[in-house]
């Protein structure tokens, strides 16, 4: 099989790497992900075993693991392999496995071991999610007798240099470079000008984009630092054993346009002690009302919902397939009247709930040409913020009018 001409040109030379570290970072559409899943491809068919992860279990079907089973069909090498999609193992002629977990459940990642052989290597998908410990319980997978070099990669978008990515493995990183290798560690920086396999369309989108964090960020690859964060009230923790008890529900929803995902949002209120609980999420592109129905009703079942009132259509199609959706009244300065009300809250964040982690803890203040925060919230990546503040919109309302507010 003639790999090389399949694979970007910039990731050739890290297929047969050997450090226990590789890490390839970068920005969005650098094509990273897809190489990782051609080299797991090209590893299981050599009779090595893959272990796959994510922070929150529930996120692996519809990213790392589809990608690798349309891989498998675009190399044109389903025949060599068995896909067991109710159990998401997938096996090969050779005995090989590649297996996939979250890592929300950190018990189940110990019990983990292939039908053959030992775990010899481990991805991470977005792996700025994950927490330092996690990873650390990774590399203790990673054990017994095997002729395969055994190591994790790690793969993400750099978001912030407070990371502890960062802190642990960019220690003699230069800006200036694309890699970075020692002994231990591997690292390789692309982004979507290392991507052959992007339209011109795509490229533009990259290049035009208007947010400087999301520009260095997302299109040029590099760390981002932000100072202007709108939210620090917030933290995480497994709240699964005080979801049975509340009872203070309110439900939101943002609609997804074009590559925009519909974001739908569950807290319970917490009035007296001032606290929003975090505890259920969907955030998802490509729906079709069917399906936003049908997931509609299994997350709030008849709870009220308060929708994004910029799509009637959608709302009345929601209601008439009796999900009890409300358009949002928004009104003049409703995204920061928002903001402010739930600045005055503490917000604790279910443990699954990681896409609206990766919103809170990236939602900034734009700034001026002087680098100064204007009264103005970047309008990108902040799709369950928005249905967060559809959710508590009546609570914002009571609170303005009882503050004496004219809205």
């Amino acid at each position: 099989m003639d790999i090389s001409v399949k694979i970007n040109d910039v990731y050739l030379d890290y297929l047969n790497k050997r450090q226990a570290t590789q890490i390839f970072f970068g920005g969005s559409s650098s094509g990273k992900s897809f190489f990782i899943c051609q080299k797991i491809i090209i590893d299981c068919l050599q009779g090595v075993n893959w272990l796959c992860c994510r922070n929150v279990a529930r996120t692996i079907r519809n990213s790392v693991y589809n990608q690798i089973v349309k891989t498998i069909y675009d190399m044109g090498v389903s025949e060599m392999f068995r896909i067991n999609k109710s159990d998401m193992v997938i096996t090969c002629e050779n005995g090989a496995q590649i297996l996939f977990s979250g890592l929300d459940d950190v018990e189940k990642v110990k019990s983990i071991t292939p039908a053959k052989g030992v775990l010899e290597r481990i991805f991470i998908e977005e792996a700025t999610e994950i927490k330092e410990d996690a990873y650390m319980q990774l590399t203790k997978r990673l054990r017994g007798i095997s002729s395969n070099d055994k190591y994790i990669i790690l793969a993400f978008n750099p978001i912030l240099k407070s990371h502890w990515i960062y802190k642990s493995f960019f220690g003699k990183w230069e800006d200036n470079k694309n890699c970075y290798e020692d002994d231990e560690v591997c690292i390789l920086k692309t982004t979507y000008k290392d991507n052959n396999m992007l339209t011109a369309e795509d490229k533009h989108r990259l290049e035009n984009e208007k947010n400087p964090y999301y520009y260095n960020v997302y299109s040029l690859g590099n760390w981002g630092v932000l100072g202007h964060i709108i939210f620090t009230n917030w933290r995480c923790e497994d709240l699964s054993d005080m979801i049975p008890r509340f009872d203070n529900i309110y439900c939101g929803m943002d609609f997804g346009y074009s590559s925009d995902p519909n974001a739908l949002i569950k807290v319970h209120v917490d009035k007296k002690q001032k606290r929003i609980y975090v505890i259920d999420e969907w955030y998802r592109t490509g729906m079709n009302d069917d399906e936003l129905v049908k997931k509609a009703k299994e997350i709030f079942g008849r709870e009220i919902v308060v929708c994004d009132s910029a799509d009637p259509k959608t709302i009345d199609y929601l209601a008439v397939n009796n999900v009890n959706a409300v358009p949002a009244v928004k009104g003049p300065d409703s995204i920061n009247r928002g903001i402010r009300w739930l600045q005055g809250y503490e917000i604790i964040i279910d443990s699954k709930c990681q896409n609206f982690k990766n919103e809170i803890e990236q939602y900034h203040w734009l700034e001026d040409k002087y680098g100064n925060a204007m009264a103005k919230a970047a309008d990108e990546n902040n799709h369950l913020i928005d249905a967060l503040r559809y959710a508590t919109e009546q609570l914002q309302i009571e609170n303005s009018v009882s503050a004496g507010v004219r809205l």
